[in-house]
């Protein structure tokens, strides 16, 4: 007999309460039970970054947490990270950079790109290289996704004058 606990989370904006097996990880709670196949399984094991979600504000990686350490928590995907009319403006600099090849990875980078740029502090290119250095692409490679994270940063006013 499996154990389960009730949780109850925000999700995107939302309350969800659930009832859960004890052992079932936040990315599969949030692909089987709510729906939500923006989070990615790849790797399993923590390494590859296309599960990252934001929790409490923080990115954290959905394969390696359980769904019931999410309690009392709140809880962003990439389904929360865009708007209903259409993309978000990080999500649209990663269309224009051409940013995306395959697609699995990308909803994994822009949650910790937005986690990156959130903190709301001064940003280079060594820094976003720093930030996405957890999450792996096999497509694109990595410059385009900076370039991408640099013109948000810019249009963020976190990029200070690169003449400089």
């Amino acid at each position: 007999m499996s154990e389960t606990h009730t949780i109850d989370l925000v999700v995107n904006g939302q309350a969800v309460s659930r009832e859960v097996p004890a052992r079932l990880t936040l990315a599969d709670f949030l692909r089987q039970d709510l729906s939500l196949r923006g989070t990615h399984i790849g790797c399993e094991h923590g390494v590859c970054g296309a599960c990252t979600v934001l929790l409490d504000g923080q990115s954290v990686r959905a394969c390696l947490m359980f769904a019931v350490q999410a309690h009392g928590r709140e809880l962003t995907t990439i389904e929360g990270l865009t708007p209903s009319d259409g993309l978000s403006p990080l999500q649209q600099g990663f269309c224009d950079h051409h940013s995306l090849q395959c697609g699995f990875c990308t909803p994994g980078m822009i949650v910790t790109a937005e986690a990156f740029l959130a903190r709301g502090v001064v940003i280079d290119e060594e820094s976003v290289r720093e930030a996405v250095s957890g999450n792996i692409c096999r497509c694109t490679g990595y410059l385009p996704i900076v370039d991408a994270v640099m013109d948000e940063g810019r249009r963020r006013g976190l990029v200070r004058n690169e003449d400089e």
